[in-house]
């Protein structure tokens, strides 16, 4: 059953992540039947679910924690800190997100569900419940673990029968791809991935001004924030200095208070060592002298559990100079409970870069900038906290599946976003808007990390947002979250699906045609024949013969079924050819069509690129959204991200075709239609 803290709202539920669907209760009932240890055909015990980059180096076996020690536990005491020793695998950021979690027993206990044994029911399958791209899902790994000369070779607990985190890293390695994969990371990316928050990360040498008002406010959500010196080399790693702190070691922060102090009010800051001793023995430490001049009822409050636990309070500014990093990961409010007084409003889009469509790279590529997908925030209400009139938000672009692409080749890309004011009444914003407009916010830098994220004070208005990949025509899924103080409203641009298309012409008695429609008839007549009507084939000739004539226009051959598709969209009288009247308002079509392609090939190369196909499709009355765009692009553009005229021209005439029959179908203009699987295919045929 699903994790729910005692008290608190019923959060997301996991959702399986087996391949065939079923979840860890069934598999596990399932093999309890047939009396059979579970074994995972998604995460097999063999090489493959070790290492993808290189031979296994040395041979493993897999063995299940009864073929290891003698009474294997889950959990034996309680999880602490001290049941996450690493192994022969370079994810220190793991373990570090991993000890940081024993300190958040909500958390723990939904990422790791505690109602799992080896004593009754046991049936050689566990399971853990992780975040991924705004789901929960339920991961179930069997027991078997690579050993070397019966030892647990990767993540392992001091107790040698415990084997709660080293079944967590088997289930994280699998739902990452391999082993390998978790090779380098961030902690904050784990701790992501255990609580659904999003990350913030602070250097205490180049804070904010508000870096303290930011953690109380991170406090009070039920954030989770860890601080840490850095080390200059391996040697350092775990060093204790002469003032009691240790180097490359993942603290927590537990609280944030001000003091009348000498006259003065001093900001305070609480920290735990997770190792439970090893404190802090400057100013403020738990047996200093400042706590001898300040009032007697705020010393016994602060100093409620000084005892050499882990824990004490450090003068902010010392913590600044002492410190390198502070790191916080913001909860979403289902994985709060419900003593949380302040939550965060979070709102969630998902999407592409797709090359030739929505992958326009950063601003240095104007001409393909303004592709890359865009998002409108209304932010509506300043937070009532600050003094200032302004808005807090936090917003996060993540990169979706990198770590698990690994194998295939693909790394992180470098990732960036903008924020501009939007302007009013558009559905997607064009090129010239970025070029005459600067940006109101963006990210510090460019950077190939999973997830990018920043805070903004912003006054209230409407924003557009625009992530984007550093390079050009470099693809990715992305996720964004925004995280605001209060209401924001966010939508994506670019999304809707509308058609301009004016009823064609009525046509003109002979007498009263121009000189051009006389012109026009007597090239029909020679074309068209004794039939006096225009076959597709007939009509793959003129046309072919006359683009022959444009040398600004590139093109191999007109095909039959552009043609074909051309007959369909002005036969009105379902003859299979085109009348006069009919050829009369294609040529006229024709020609606008010809000078949108031809105004669009910037470069007069006789090609169109395929990030101009938008705009293109708009002045010919038709806006489609980023889907639609994608796979169009994908269809008619070359490797080059270019378009030449008969491929345009194919996919204008079929997209106004299929415009014009849905319109006609959908008789009560409500925007669907009913059709049975028979007028699906005629109207699939047709187009």
């Amino acid at each position: 059953m699903p994790y729910q803290p005692t008290g608190g709202p019923k959060p997301t539920a996991a959702i399986s992540s087996q391949s065939d669907g079923k979840t860890f209760e069934q598999l596990r009932q399932e093999c309890l039947q047939k009396k059979k240890l579970f074994e995972d055909p998604d995460f097999p015990a063999c090489d493959s679910s070790l290492f993808y980059s290189e031979q296994v180096p040395i041979n493993f076996e897999w063995k299940r924690p009864g073929e290891i020690c003698k009474d294997p536990k889950f959990i034996l005491g309680g999880a602490d800190r001290t049941d996450i020793c690493q192994g022969q695998l370079g994810d220190c950021w793991l373990l570090a997100a991993v000890a940081s979690m024993t300190l958040h027993k909500e958390t723990l206990t939904r990422v790791v569900p505690p109602e799992q044994n080896f004593d009754q029911g046991y049936a050689g399958i566990f399971h853990f419940q992780f975040w991924q791209h705004n789901k929960w899902l339920d991961v179930v790994v069997d027991d078997r673990l690579p050993t070397v000369r019966s030892r647990l070779i990767f993540l392992h607990s001091a107790d040698s029968n415990e084997f709660w985190s080293a079944l967590l890293e088997k289930a994280y390695a699998k739902l990452n791809g391999s082993y390998e994969a978790l090779k380098g990371g961030s902690t904050l990316e784990a701790l992501e991935d255990f609580s659904g928050g999003v990350g913030e990360v602070y250097e205490t040498k180049s804070p904010p001004e508000q870096l303290f008002q930011i953690l109380q406010k991170a406090l009070r959500r039920g954030s989770m924030m860890g601080c840490s010196i850095d080390i200059t080399s391996s040697a350092e790693s775990e060093a204790q200095t002469s003032t009691g702190l240790v180097k490359g070691h993942a603290y927590s922060i537990t609280g944030l208070e001000e003091v009348k102090f000498r006259g003065r009010v001093v900001q305070l800051i609480r920290i735990r060592n997770p190792w439970g001793q090893v404190e802090w023995n400057g100013p403020w430490s738990d047996n200093s002298s400042e706590w001898n001049v300040i009032d007697k009822a705020e010393k016994n409050r602060l100093l409620e559990r000084a005892t050499d636990d882990g824990e004490f309070w450090m003068e902010f500014n010392d913590f600044k100079n002492n410190y390198d990093r502070v790191e916080i990961c913001n909860l979403t409010p289902d994985s709060l409970s419900d003593s949380t007084k302040k939550k965060w409003e979070v709102k969630v889009f998902e999407g592409n870069w797709i090359r030739g469509s929505t992958a326009g790279g950063c601003r240095n590529y104007i001409d393909t900038f303004w592709t890359n997908p865009q998002f409108k925030l209304t932010l509506v209400d300043p937070d009532k906290d600050d003094n200032e009139d302004l808005c807090n938000v936090i917003i996060a672009v993540m990169q979706k599946n990198r770590r698990k692409l690994r194998k295939e080749g693909l790394d992180l890309e470098t990732i960036g976003f903008a924020v501009y004011e939007c302007p009013d009444g558009k559905d997607h914003v064009d090129k010239d808007f970025f070029r005459y407009n600067a940006s109101k916010a963006r990210s510090k830098s460019y950077i190939n990390v999973r997830e990018l994220s920043q805070r903004f004070q912003l006054p209230a208005g409407n924003y557009l947002l625009v992530p984007t990949i550093f390079q050009p025509h470099l693809e990715a899924d992305f996720l964004i979250r925004i995280f605001s103080e209060t209401k924001v409203n966010c939508l994506e641009m670019g999304n809707s699906i509308e058609a301009n298309l004016p009823e064609p012409p009525k046509p003109s008695a002979p007498e009263e045609e121009t000189k051009e429609e006389q012109g026009l008839r007597k090239l029909f007549q020679q074309i068209a024949g004794s039939d006096q009507v225009i076959s597709a084939f007939e009509l793959q000739h003129v046309l072919t013969e006359v683009l022959r004539r444009r040398q600004e226009v590139k093109f191999d051959q007109l095909s039959i079924d552009t043609c074909h598709s051309i007959i369909n969209l002005m036969d009105v009288d379902n003859s299979g050819t085109m009348d006069f009247q009919e050829f009369k308002i294609f040529w006229d079509k024709f020609k606008k069509w010809m000078m949108l392609f031809l105004s669009f090939d910037t470069d007069r190369s006789g090609r169109m690129s395929s990030y101009e196909l938008r705009s293109a499709l708009k002045a010919a009355g038709m806006q489609v959204n980023n889907k639609l765009l994608q796979l169009i692009c994908l269809r008619f553009a070359d490797s080059n991200f270019e378009i030449d005229f008969d491929d345009y021209l194919t996919c204008i005439v079929r997209l106004e075709n299929m415009f014009r029959v849905f319109q006609a179908l959908d008789s009560a203009k409500r925007g669907v239609v009913s059709m049975n699987f028979s007028q699906f295919l005629l109207l699939s045929m047709n187009v």
